[in-house]
């Protein structure tokens, strides 16, 4: 019994680093292993034409891009 109240204890202090660096970076959890790139595909669907959701929402990303980057006088 001794183990798994140890365990459980590791378990539930890893947990809290996670959280409370979460808290402080405001980073989520990423993977090391490169994705889909390291295996030599190029995006997640193999369609040459994006669909309209895909489309919208790379217009509103370039938006936000650009108004990010615009000089304003504010």
């Amino acid at each position: 019994m001794i183990y798994f109240i140890a365990t459980f204890i590791v378990f539930l202090l890893v947990i809290a680093a996670m959280a409370i660096g979460y808290i402080f970076n405001k980073k989520t959890i990423g993977g090391s292993c490169g994705g889909l790139a390291s295996v030599g595909i190029e995006k997640e669907c193999d369609c040459p034409e994006p669909c309209e959701n895909r489309k919208k929402k790379n217009l509103e990303a370039e938006r936000a891009a650009k108004l990010n980057d615009a000089d304003r006088i504010l």
